[in-house]
C-alpha cells in the first residue's frame, strides 16, 4: 500500500481517540517480516527461547534485522504526520506474549507526544488476545483522562468490573495490519494464548532544548534492558542522512545509559521482559 502522508481525517481520528488502525498496510512485506521476526530471537540464548510460561521480549528489536523499516515511506508518513518531520525514533521491542495484559498506559506524557506502531503477527480478536483501547483516554489534560488515571488499572475495586469487561474498543487484527496508538492511551489484552507474536516501533516528537533532561530521564528507563546505547550498532552504522535525522537527538542524550545498565546487571538476574 502506498502512503506518503496521513489524511486530515486520519489525523483528526487519531487526535480525538488516541489510536488508529491501518488495515493491511504492510501486507506486501509480511513474509519478510515473519521471517525476520523469527530470526531475531536468538536460539542459543535460553532466556530468549519462548516456552509460554511468561512473556519473552527482545529490546531493541527492529535494530537487529529490520532496521530498514525505519526508512519505509509508510512509517515515515505516520511519524511525520503525527509528530513532525523531525520526529525521534525511540527504540523497539519484539515479543512473544503469554496470557492477559491488564489495563495500563505506556507513558504519561503531558507535553511531548509519544506513539507506538504495533505489528501483530497472528489473527486476533477479543476472544484471543487482541489489543483493546479506551478511546479518548490519551487526553490526560481532560477530566475524562484524569478520572481514568487512578481507576482503570483497579477496575474491580473502583467499579466492580473485571478488567476484561471494562468498556473498550477491540482492535481485531489480521497479520499485515498496523495499529498506532498514543502512549497515554489506556490499553490491555485478554483471553490470549501463550504464543502471540508482536513487535512495536516507538516514536516521539523532538524535544525542545529546555526539555532535554526529561528526554534523558526517559532514556534512563532503558537500563532495565541492560542497554549501553538505545540503538544497536546496525541501526546507527547503516543509517542514511534521512534516518539519522530520527536518531541524532537520542544518540546525543544516551551517554549516561551504560553506567545505569551496569548497575542493573548487579541486581537483576536477566534483562527485563517488558
Amino acid at each position: 500500500m502506498s502512503m506518503t502522508a496521513l489524511t486530515k481525517e486520519q489525523i483528526d481520528f487519531f487526535e480525538t481517540f488516541g489510536f488508529i488502525k491501518f488495515p493491511q498496510l504492510f501486507a506486501d512485506r509480511l513474509d519478510w517480516i515473519l521471517e525476520q521476526f523469527a530470526d531475531t530471537f536468538p536460539q542459543e540464548d535460553k532466556a530468549m527461547v519462548h516456552d509460554g510460561s511468561k512473556r519473552t521480549c527482545v529490546v531493541p528489536f527492529i535494530d537487529q534485522k529490520m532496521s530498514t523499516l525505519l526508512d519505509d515511506p509508510r512509517i515515515l508518513a505516520i511519524g511525520s504526520s503525527l509528530l513532525g518531520d523531525d520526529f525521534n525514533y525511540m527504540g523497539s521491542d519484539g515479543n512473544y506474549y503469554t496470557g492477559d495484559t491488564g489495563w495500563h498506559r505506556d507513558g504519561f506524557h503531558k507535553k511531548h507526544r509519544h506513539l507506538k506502531i504495533a505489528f501483530y503477527l497472528d489473527q486476533l480478536d477479543g476472544n484471543s488476545g487482541a489489543l483493546r483501547v479506551i478511546p479518548g483516554s490519551h487526553r490526560v489534560h481532560d477530566q475524562f483522562g484524569k478520572d481514568l488515571t487512578g481507576t482503570t488499572g483497579k477496575s474491580e475495586t473502583f467499579w466492580q468490573v473485571a478488567g476484561a469487561d471494562v468498556p473498550a474498543y477491540v482492535l481485531d487484527v489480521t497479520p499485515g495490519d498496523v495499529l498506532v496508538f498514543n502512549h497515554n492511551t489506556f490499553h490491555s489484552s485478554w483471553n490470549g494464548n501463550s504464543n502471540r507474536r508482536m513487535f512495536t516501533i516507538n516514536l516521539c516528537e523532538r524535544y525542545e532544548e529546555q526539555d532535554l533532561q526529561e528526554l534523558r530521564d526517559y532514556i534512563s528507563s532503558f537500563d532495565r534492558f541492560w542497554l549501553d546505547r538505545v540503538f544497536s550498532e546496525t541501526m546507527r552504522n547503516t543509517a542514511s542522512p534521512e534516518r539519522m535525522k530520527h536518531l541524532e537527538q537520542v544518540m546525543a542524550n544516551d551517554g549516561h545509559l551504560a553506567a545505569l545498565s551496569a548497575e542493573k546487571r548487579l541486581t537483576m538476574a536477566e534483562p527485563s521482559r517488558g
